[in-house]
This record gives structure tokens, sequence and C-alpha cells, in this order.
């Protein structure tokens, strides 16, 4: 009978062990001790997903938003004269997309493989289209020109592309892609309260897919931790 193994290649358990356990601390430390700022307007919109990612990294971040009177005066100091930005160790970096995607790497939410991250990539993108086209109606500042938007984003855009999105998650078992959880089901969930304002209506009325997509993406634990304590705003 072979007794027990006790070392690898010359090097006993206990020392491994206690090196494994020393990279953990170090890696753990080195993300503990990096500080992260989110800096949006007092809402969720597209600052959201930046949130609800760092959220689910288990990552503390400082939150700080700001009223609409107050941005004519921030704009200047914001790069590229855009919101939301994330400070990450005094680097200020834009694009919200661009950021949230980094996140979700770090949270393996971005796909096992190139294929797999384009998918995720493309869901992402088609939901940034919808929300264009919402915004489009939402902030047209001509009264006559904003009216005559709204029927044909409600009956004809929306119901095109919510369909779309409720046929996608229903072939995926659940999700936006492969039947697992990705950060465009984050994305989706993080900004539906802005979408379901800028359209007045509840975009999920009628498609229980996205609607259990939806109850599930808040019920991951740093998720829901995240809604319970965050500011209560319109959207």
């Amino acid at each position: 009978m072979h007794d027990c193994l006790t070392s690898y290649n010359g090097i006993s358990f206990d020392k491994l062990f206690t090196l494994l356990v020393k990279i953990v601390k170090f890696i753990t430390t080195r993300y503990s001790k990096m500080s992260y700022k989110v800096t949006y307007f007092n809402v969720t919109a597209m600052g959201e997903p930046m949130r609800f990612l760092l959220s689910y990294l288990n990552i503390d971040f400082e939150d700080v938003r700001f009223e609409e009177e107050e941005w004519p005066a921030l704009k200047p100091t914001m790069p590229f004269g855009q919101v939301p930005v994330l400070e990450i160790d005094g680097k200020v970096l834009n694009q919200s997309t661009a950021i949230t995607r980094y996140l979700a790497k770090k949270a393996g939410l971005a796909g096992s493989d190139d294929w797999e991250s384009l998918l995720i990539d493309i869901a992402v993108d088609n939901i940034h289209d919808l929300r264009q086209a919402m915004a489009s109606y939402t902030y047209d500042t001509n009264e006559e020109t904003k009216e005559a938007k709204y029927a044909p984003l409600i009956n004809e855009t929306v119901p095109f592309y919510m369909d779309k999105f409720e046929k996608n998650v229903k072939d995926n078992n659940g999700y936006f892609v492969n039947g697992k959880l990705s950060w465009a089901d984050l994305f989706f969930v993080a900004i539906l309260d802005y979408l379901n304002y800028m359209t007045k209506i509840d975009l999920l009325e009628g498609r229980p897919k996205l609607k259990a997509l939806k109850e599930k993406v808040l019920a991951v634990p740093q998720i829901k931790a995240w809604v319970a304590k965050r500011p209560t705003v319109d959207y």
C-alpha cells in the first residue's frame, strides 16, 4: 500500500496551501484597495449598468450623483463632456458600454469564447438601437415633431424590438445568449426602468420570458442588495 502523498515536486502540500492563501489574499487586497467612483445624474439610465456590474463584482464604489441643473458646470470637467464616467484610482474613463464590457470580463459575464462574446455584444447593441429610437422621441425639443414620433414608436418600433427580444430569450432558455447569465441580461434589466420612463408604458406587459429574466437578474444576491440600498428615483 502506498503512503498518502504529502508533497508535489518536493514541495509539501502545507507550503503549497500557504502559498495559495497568500496569492488569493494579494489579489483580494489589490482589488479592495482600488478606488472606484461612478459619476452620473441622479437616475438609473446609462449609469445603472456600471452600478450593477460593480455590485455583482462585490466592489465597493462611490456613487456620485448630481441634479440636472448642476450639469452645465460639471460638463466641461468630463472627458468629451459626457456622463456616466467611471473613475478607477483617479483615472477618469468615459464610454459607458466599453466600461461595462470591461467590468463584465472581470465578472466572467462577457462570454466563454470570442463567438459568445460577439453574440453578447450584438444583444447589447440591439438594446442600444431601441434605446436610441426612444431617446429620439423623449429628448426632441420640438413639441410638434415629438408628438408625431410617439405613435410610430409605440405601435411599430417598440413591438418590433421587444417581440424579438422576447423570442430571443425564449430560444436561449431564459437569457439573451446561450442559456446563461451574461452582461447583456444585466444591461437590459439595469436600463429597463429608463426605457419604461421614455415610452410611458410597461415594456414587459405580455412578454413573460423577459419578465422572468428581470426577476432572475434582480434575484442575484449582489444585485438584490444594490437595488435595496440605492437611492429611490423616478427612473
